[in-house]
């Protein structure tokens, strides 16, 4: 545990864990490979109470910029549905991931795919590739398996699972959640985000409003007499859960507002860089069988803006927490990334003198 306290951004409270898990059903498992140059992972979110497939949970996404890899958003978008986890890799696993789901779908429901219609698996992605050897396809069936079963309310953040080669403005990235309790028409709703952050570049950094990028580009540039920036690539997959009663077209306007806290984190969401979110809500489930689907009373659009606001805070408090909570990781070829706060052991006294 950091002593350093991290910052809280925004004028929400968190939930009673402050983390994703504190929308109800929803749980967070990782595997973590780190052997040498093999550093990388998996994580999965699990999204549902009962059987995915057959009892689905409303949901959209949103693609800020699409340089990236994943499978099953096509159908995602169409149909306004998860029927799988929620998994997390490296690029090259992303093949792997997805048939240990439709492995997984098919043993519990054996007419996927005969009687039944196929399984769409759902698989998100970054680049993990400086510091794991990404060619070597160290992701398996059996990677997905574990993190689905060791998937509980409280998990590990930092540089686990799909997490663990992850680098973030040239620091060590990784898994970051935050959430935020709102109060809507009367009743409190909580908003979680769990991020996979693998972007930006060090001068653009910004924690609570404060350019702390700049300060540590300049000690880094006075260390190296390195005097030019690299454009802005990696990726970063933004999860956004909700026990709010929302169907998928209001998912897919609150999924938006997670680029709202990923711009105030510093990203500009650059051409080499996959910004994707992806929204659900716990409220209600559609049956995969049944002619007719029941959906509780939804919330009025006009009675969103808390929850846009909640989405926007948890991301960005999500990204702060998995630069906060990552350690420092050495892996292909000698390549470091160092954690935020092995860089900048003077971190408190930075903040402290930009918000006196």
């Amino acid at each position: 545990m950091n002593v350093l306290s991290m910052p809280q951004v925004g004028v929400w409270s968190a939930g009673p864990l402050g983390t994703i898990a504190d929308v109800p059903g929803v749980t967070v498992g990782h595997c973590t490979l780190a052997d040498g140059p093999i550093q990388t992972g998996v994580t999965v979110v699990r999204a549902h109470r009962d059987d995915p497939y057959r009892h689905k949970v409303p949901a959209a996404t949103s693609v800020i910029n699409g340089f990236g890899k994943s499978i099953g958003l096509v159908q995602v978008e169409e149909l306004g549905v998860l029927e799988t986890p929620i998994a997390l890799t490296n690029t090259f696993g992303v093949a792997a991931v997805a048939q240990a789901q439709i492995r997984a779908a098919i043993a519990s429901n054996p007419q996927i795919g005969r009687d039944w219609s196929t399984v769409n698996p759902l698989v998100f992605e970054c680049n993990d590739g400086y510091l794991n050897d990404i060619q070597a396809l160290a992701v398996e069936d059996k990677h997905y398996v574990a993190a689905f079963d060791a998937a509980a309310s409280g998990f590990q953040r930092g540089s686990v699972g799909a997490g663990r080669g992850m680098s973030s403005f040239d620091l060590k990235g990784g898994i970051g959640s935050a959430s935020r309790v709102v109060n809507v028409a009367g009743k409190d709703f909580t908003v979680g985000a769990l991020v996979l952050a693998n972007f930006g570049r060090l001068p653009m950094l910004t924690i609570d409003g404060v350019p702390l990028g700049r300060e540590l580009h300049r000690r880094k540039q006075s260390a190296t007499t390195a005097t030019a920036t690299k454009p802005e690539q990696g990726s970063i997959i933004m999860i956004v859960a909700t026990d709010a009663p929302l169907d998928s077209r209001q998912l897919k306007r609150l999924s938006m507002r997670a680029a709202a806290g990923l711009a105030r984190t510093g990203s500009v969401y650059g051409h080499g860089s996959g910004d994707i979110a992806l929204a659900f809500s716990t409220a209600w489930t559609v049956p995969h069988e049944g002619d007719f689907v029941a959906t509780p009373p939804l919330l009025s659009d006009a009675r969103l803006d808390p929850l846009f606001h909640a989405c926007a805070q948890s991301v960005e408090q999500a990204i702060i927490d998995a630069l906060w909570s990552s350690t420092s990781v050495t892996g292909r070829d000698a390549h470091t990334r160092l954690s935020l706060l092995e860089a900048a052991p003077d971190l408190e006294q930075l903040l402290k003198r930009h918000t006196a």
